[in-house]
């Protein structure tokens, strides 16, 4: 019997439904030809151009229907010139993570030999680590209700045991998976600010007492700013890391720059029933309408969601072609063929995602 897997489609803002459609495209070639699973993709209204013709960013039967899918499958969010009435971005994003308490942001950062980055790697290394960044607290608490005044402005940080307690035992799982694979070494980093903060030292405690329960693994711990000069130094090292929302956010985005920008850069937020998969960068309307954008961080989200719905659902097959997906998009910028002008290339979005399906045979 076929596992068939109800999918939200959210084609967003500017390029956003540009690199959605190639990408749904190619996820449905890739169950066609398994045949051991399919993907029925049903597209919900969201967004900075919805709230402009609506004044909602996120309706509630969009969120609905999010929460009675498999999975959800998000493209880029926001509008530079569409805003809430306090300033903030439009970010439905966010309120999906709050919404159904997805507390790890996945971050997967990965350069294999030949790949795009902007440091000279010493021959032999690749760089292959993941950042777990906690997605529904920190300093991102009190996003549109801190305070301010004519004389000083306050945000609230808040770390709390629970989602604590959920995140490192899906990180340090996770690591064990990573170990398993053969794909690290099956080492976790706690990146705090423990010197200095009580909260980030509540933090480290219930990351140490998480570890306690992991001795085949290792447990080592990192200051935010050491962590950041070691990323560009030596980041072939990291396995597996773990730290507070904004420590993340920013982190996150130096994982993209080591591989090449943004255009890579896939992402997961994932709770305890549901996940959201997102490319990490933004919007561009810039170059929206022109078949520009670059679809491999949509195509790499769409990856990270078949293996996620794999290992959940037990689907061997969807974890076999999410990994040839990863390769075949390593491969292709590599070669540096059929790659979109952000990456030194003339392909346009649609002829880049063909491209990756000819690599598959589907």
């Amino acid at each position: 019997m076929t596992n068939s897997f109800d999918i939200a489609i959210f084609e967003g803002d500017g390029i956003g439904p540009e690199i959605t459609a190639p990408t749904v495209a190619l996820l449905d070639r890739l169950a066609a030809r398994s045949g051991a699973y399919a993907l029925k993709f049903t597209s919900h209204p969201a967004g900075a151009a919805h709230y402009a013709k609506t004044g909602e960013s996120l309706p509630k039967p969009s969120l609905y229907a999010a929460a009675k899918a498999d999975a959800i499958l998000l493209s880029a969010m926001g509008l530079p010139d569409i805003r809430y009435p306090d300033g903030t971005e439009i970010s439905p994003q966010i309120d999906l993570r709050k919404a159904f308490q997805l507390f790890a942001g996945v971050r997967p950062v990965r350069v294999t030999e030949g790949g795009e980055t902007p440091l000279k790697l010493p021959p032999g290394k690749e760089i292959d680590f993941v950042l777990i960044r906690e997605s529904t607290e920190g300093l991102f608490h009190t996003q549109g209700r801190g305070e301010v005044t004519e004389t000083e402005a306050r945000e609230t940080l808040l770390i709390t045991r629970d989602i604590c307690e959920k995140l490192f035992e899906f990180t340090f799982n996770l690591a064990a998976d990573r170990k398993a694979q053969g794909r690290g070494p099956g080492r976790v980093t706690c990146v705090d600010k423990a010197n200095v903060f009580r909260a980030f030292a509540f933090f480290r405690q219930l990351f140490d007492e998480e570890a306690a329960k992991h001795p085949d693994l290792k447990a080592d711990h990192a200051y935010v700013d050491a962590t950041a000069l070691w990323m560009v130094q030596k980041p072939w090292e990291f396995d597996v890391m773990v730290t507070e929302n904004m420590f993340g956010d920013i982190l996150s985005d130096l994982g993209a720059g080591l591989m090449g920008g943004l255009g890579l850069a896939p992402s997961a937020d994932i709770g305890l029933s549901q996940a959201v998969f997102q490319p990490c960068h933004g919007s561009a309307p810039d170059i929206a309408g022109k078949g520009l954008a670059n679809p491999f961080a949509m195509v790499l989200s769409g990856a990270m969601m078949l293996d996620w719905l794999g290992l959940k659902h037990g689907v061997q097959t969807m974890c076999d072609d999410a990994s040839a997906l990863r390769d075949a998009v390593d491969a292709q910028v590599a070669a540096r063929a059929d790659v979109t002008p952000d990456l030194g290339g003339t392909a346009r979005t649609a002829e880049a995602t063909e491209a990756v399906a000819k690599r598959l045979g589907c």
